[in-house]
C-alpha cells in the first residue's frame, strides 16, 4: 500500500494547526505575488538575501580596515629598522672624558660628554644628536638629515650649518670669552 504524500499545507490542516480559511488566505497571497511578478516584472524583495549582502559588505569593510592597520604597523616596523641600521652604522664612538654639551629634549635638559673637536662640530652644525632606544647618539649632518626625512622626532640637535667668514654676523669682530661655555 502506497500512501500518497500530502503537501505541507494539507499536513498542517490535518493536524489542526491551521484552519482552512488561513490556508486559503496564504494560497491567494502567494498567487497574487506570482501574478504581480509576472505582469509587472517586479522582483520580490528577499529580506534574507538583502541581509546576507549587507553582512558580506560589512565584513569586506572590516577586512579592509584590518589590512590597512596591519600594513601601517608593518611600515612602522620597517621604518624603525631603517633608523636603527642608519644610526648604528654611522654613530660616533663614545668618549669617556670630554666637555659637557648640554641640550634640551622634550623640555628636559640633557648632557653628553664630547671632545672639544666634536663639540665644535655640534655647534657648527657638522654633527647632530639623534635619539634612539632611549639613548643619544652622535651622527654626521648628512645622516641626521636622512633620519629627519624618515622621523623628524628622532633628531634632537641639528644646528644650522655655519659658513666661514659669515658676513651676516654683526658680532663676528667680537671674541667670545672662554668662561661662557656651559
Amino acid at each position: 500500500m502506497s500512501k500518497q504524500k500530502l503537501s505541507f499545507q494539507e499536513q498542517l490542516l490535518k493536524t489542526g494547526l491551521v484552519t482552512s480559511a488561513q490556508a486559503k488566505a496564504a494560497k491567494s497571497t502567494k498567487n497574487k505575488q506570482t501574478q504581480l511578478h509576472r505582469k509587472n516584472n517586479v522582483a520580490v524583495v528577499d529580506e534574507a538575501k538583502k541581509l546576507a549582502l549587507n553582512a558580506q559588505a560589512e565584513k569586506v569593510e572590516r577586512d579592509k580596515e584590518l589590512n590597512r592597520v596591519r600594513k601601517q604597523h608593518e611600515e612602522k616596523k620597517a621604518l624603525a629598522a631603517q633608523l636603527k641600521q642608519m644610526i648604528e652604522l654611522n654613530r660616533y664612538p663614545h668618549e669617556a672624558v670630554g666637555e659637557a654639551y648640554h641640550f634640551s629634549d622634550q623640555q628636559r635638559m640633557k648632557t653628553v660628554y664630547v671632545s672639544e673637536k666634536v663639540r665644535q662640530q655640534l655647534v657648527s652644525g657638522q654633527t647632530a644628536i639623534v635619539k634612539y632606544d632611549l639613548k643619544y647618539e652622535l651622527v654626521s649632518r648628512e645622516v641626521a638629515q636622512k633620519i629627519a626625512e624618515r622621523d623628524a622626532e628622532a633628531v634632537i640637535v641639528l644646528n644650522e650649518a655655519v659658513t666661514e667668514g659669515g658676513g651676516d654676523d654683526p658680532y663676528a669682530a667680537f671674541q667670545v670669552p672662554d668662561d661662557l661655555i656651559w
